[in-house]
């Protein structure tokens, strides 16, 4: 008998019970190139070639995205702007235009939505696609992540990554693969194999404080995952366990979610060095401020609610959060209730590893409080 048909029970295999495998889903995951960059240089032919950063060049401000010339030097989303200055004293700062980019975007999910209703929007510039029942009848997904490529460039000017797999963990490792401008497919003869041979870092999902914990216990690469039983992923690293238990072996069930509603905006960094002066903290703090706000300008939704996260050396976790009566009208405004809630904290006995800023209570500007669907 196939052991592919055996149907399995909790006491094991129960023999005479056939049944169908069901046929692997295909996913699409779409990444614009330098989304906010490449749109100013299609706007702006001056810029075409330069080293530009969107965001604020003042001392305070931070990188929204960087340019793929200004990426050679080392510049990168979320780096504090004087940082991006001293490693590319050429660079060109450009204000955003949330306004462009967000009609940008709108085009492409156009773009999208002539293919499936099933788009699971992350950002203004990525989405994930499920194509597995498509509306133009194609059987080839990688042929369906071609025509979308195809498309955006004719109708944009902008190029877009794709990644083509059989779930949405392998569909993003796959967008990245062949970037600026590129497409990869992982089929489900490749996957096992292919995540076997990545390294842990490599890994979405695996943020970078809990890959330097898995290489502390000699985890390097997918292979190495694998090795480790469900029981003791679960056991050092709690509920996520069973989600790395399964992408070490290619496995992921999550399904695209069309049109979800957004609940929360924020961003967080784990410090090479632990924090143990309010004046580091603080610095450190301002860019995840900017980075969370230059999202919810793209986004046009803004929080009534901010929440600060912090993490110590000895992984002790702690929330501070203030809801205001309205939406939270300026950087500004964000920055001083930070900062307030960092303040307390201080003085500290104990090292700060980690910090984040997160936005709730989410509303757009003209309709403070209520939630909406996250547009794409």
């Amino acid at each position: 008998m196939d052991a592919g048909n055996v149907n399995i029970g909790p006491d094991g295999p129960v023999l005479g019970v056939m049944t169908e495998p069901e046929p692997p889903r295909k996913i699409i995951h779409l990444d614009m190139d330098a989304f906010f960059a490449s749109v100013e240089q299609r706007d702006n032919p001056t810029l075409r070639g330069q080293p530009i950063a969107v965001g604020g060049e003042k001392m305070r401000g931070v990188v929204a995205t960087a340019s793929y010339e200004a990426r050679k030097f080392g510049v990168h989303s979320a780096m504090p702007s004087v940082t991006a200055r001293h490693r590319c004293p050429g660079l060109i700062f450009v204000k955003p235009r949330f306004d462009a980019y967000k009609a940008v975007s709108l085009q492409i999910r156009e773009i999208f939505a002539r293919y499936t209703q099933l788009i699971e929007p992350l950002s203004l510039d990525e989405a994930y696609l499920d194509v597995t029942e498509n509306l133009r009848g194609h059987a080839s997904a990688t042929a369906i992540a071609e025509e979308i490529r195809t498309a955006i460039r004719s109708e944009t000017g902008l190029t877009a990554s794709a990644g083509v797999s059989y779930n949405k963990f392998l569909a993003k490792i796959a967008s990245d693969y062949r970037k600026p401008d590129g497409l990869f497919v992982i089929t489900p003869r490749m996957g096992p194999s292919f995540v076997a041979a990545l390294p842990i870092r490599k890994f979405h999902g695996i943020g970078p404080a809990t890959a330097a914990k898995m290489e502390s216990f000699g985890i390097r690469t997918g292979h190495n995952l694998a090795n480790r039983s469900l029981a003791w992923l679960m056991h050092h690293f709690g509920k996520a366990g069973s989600f790395y238990y399964g992408i070490a072996r290619g496995i992921d069930e999550r399904p695209v979610q069309a049109d979800r509603v957004r609940k929360s905006i924020g961003t967080e960094t784990t410090f090479p060095k632990d924090l143990l002066s309010a004046e580091a903290a603080e610095a450190a703090l301002l860019p995840l401020v900017s980075k969370a706000w230059t999202q919810s300008e793209a986004l046009h939704l803004h929080g009534r609610t901010v929440t600060l996260k912090v993490k110590y050396a000895d992984f002790h976790q702690i929330t501070r959060s203030h809801t205001g009566t309205a939406t939270f009208s300026s950087a500004t405004e964000l920055e001083n209730l930070c900062r307030a809630l960092l303040a307390p904290l201080f003085p500290t006995r104990k090292g700060i590893r980690l910090l984040g800023v997160t936005l709730s209570s989410l509303g757009d500007q003209a309709a403070e409080g209520r939630q909406l669907l996250f547009a794409f």
